[in-house]
C-alpha cells in the first residue's frame, strides 16, 4: 500500500466550528461496505441500505467513549426486512440484513425507501453509567436511512442534526465509494449561520462522488463548513470487525439446559454469526464436553 492509499483509507473525522456553534463528523466508510457485502453476499439494494446503516450507526458511534456501543436497528415491512448496525467510538463496525438477497420492481413512483417500508427505528446505547442499554424508537419517515436518522435526532434526543448516507456504485454494480457526513447544531447557533450552513449541505454533491474525484474527509468538512473556520477534535480509522469467536458461541451453548444439550449431542453443529457471517463448527466431542459440564453443575 502506497502513501496515498494510506491516507484515503476510511476514516472519521471529528470537528466542531471555532466559534461553538457547529459539531460536524464526516466519514469515508468505503472498504467497510464492500467488506459488508462479501461476507453477506448482498444485492446491491441490500448493500445500499446496509451501506448507510452502517455508516450512520459509525457517524453516531462518534460520540460515544471508550467501549460504549450503539445499536442502530430499522425494522419494516419491505422486502430487506431488519436492517441491523453497531458501533463503538473505537472505529468497529458490524451489521446485518434480514434478506440480503432483496429486490426491488422499480416503477415510476419507486424509491429505495421502499425496500424498508414502513416500519420502526430504534436506537440503543450501552453507556459506562447506565446499568441497561437505553433505547429509543421512532416511525419511519422515509425509509432512505439518512432522512429517518435525521428524524431520530430531532424526536428522541432533541438535537438539531442534518446527516447524508451515501453509497456509490459504478457501471459494473461495485461499490465505488461510500461515506457520510453528520452535522448537528449546538445550543445557542443563531438562525442566521444555520440557514448558512444547511445551504451548504442542501448544495453538497453526494458524498461518494466526492470521494470519487479524489476528495477527501478533510476536504468535506471545510466545504460543509465554509466560510466558518473549524477545530479538528479527533481523527481514527473505521472498518469492519467482529469480536466473534468459537469461545463465545461455546460459552452460549453452556448457557443451554441439559436437556437441549442432549437434544443436539449426537451430532456436530454448524454456528453463523449473524453480524460478520463467520461460522464455526462445535463438534460432537465438544458438545459431549459440554454436556458433561452441565451435569456436572446439576449433581
Amino acid at each position: 500500500m502506497d502513501k496515498k492509499d494510506f491516507l484515503n483509507k476510511d476514516r472519521i473525522i471529528k470537528a466542531i466550528t471555532d466559534d461553538g456553534f457547529f459539531k460536524i463528523s464526516v466519514i469515508k466508510t468505503t472498504d467497510v461496505v464492500k467488506t459488508a457485502r462479501e461476507r453477506h453476499g448482498l444485492s446491491l439494494l441490500s448493500t445500499v441500505l446496509l451501506g448507510r446503516v452502517l455508516t450512520g450507526t459509525m457517524l453516531l458511534a462518534s460520540e460515544l467513549k471508550g467501549e460504549e456501543r450503539i445499536r442502530v436497528r430499522f425494522e419494516g415491512d419491505g422486502p430487506v426486512g431488519v436492517l441491523m448496525g453497531e458501533a463503538n467510538s473505537a472505529g468497529e463496525i458490524r451489521g446485518y440484513v434480514q434478506n440480503s438477497d432483496a429486490q426491488l420492481t422499480y416503477g415510476n413512483n419507486t424509491t429505495i425507501g421502499d425496500g424498508i417500508g414502513l416500519g420502526v427505528l430504534s436506537v440503543s446505547k450501552t453507556l459506562y453509567n447506565e446499568a441497561n442499554p437505553t433505547t429509543g424508537s421512532v416511525e419511519i419517515v422515509r425509509g432512505n436511512i439518512s432522512e429517518d436518522l435525521a428524524h431520530y435526532l430531532i424526536q428522541s434526543e432533541q438535537v438539531q442534526s442534518a446527516i447524508h448516507l451515501d453509497v456509490g456504485i459504478d457501471e459494473n454494480g461495485e461499490v465505488s465509494s461510500a461515506g457520510g457526513v453528520l452535522v448537528q447544531a449546538l445550543p445557542g447557533a443563531p438562525e442566521e449561520n444555520i440557514r448558512h450552513i444547511q445551504s451548504n449541505f442542501v448544495n453538497m454533491p453526494p458524498v461518494a462522488s466526492q470521494f470519487d474525484t479524489g476528495d477527501y474527509i478533510d476536504e468535506i468538512l471545510n466545504k460543509i463548513t465554509q466560510p466558518y473556520k473549524v477545530k479538528e477534535l479527533d481523527r481514527y480509522p473505521v472498518h469492519f470487525f467482529c469480536r466473534c469467536s468459537k469461545d463465545r458461541f461455546r460459552s452460549a451453548l453452556q448457557m443451554l439446559g441439559k436437556d437441549d444439550l442432549e437434544e443436539i449431542s449426537d451430532k456436530g453443529q454448524e454456528l453463523v454469526c449473524h453480524y460478520c457471517n463467520e461460522k464455526y463448527t462445535i463438534s460432537r466431542e465438544e458438545l459431549s464436553e459440554l454436556l458433561i459440564q452441565s451435569q456436572a453443575k446439576l449433581n
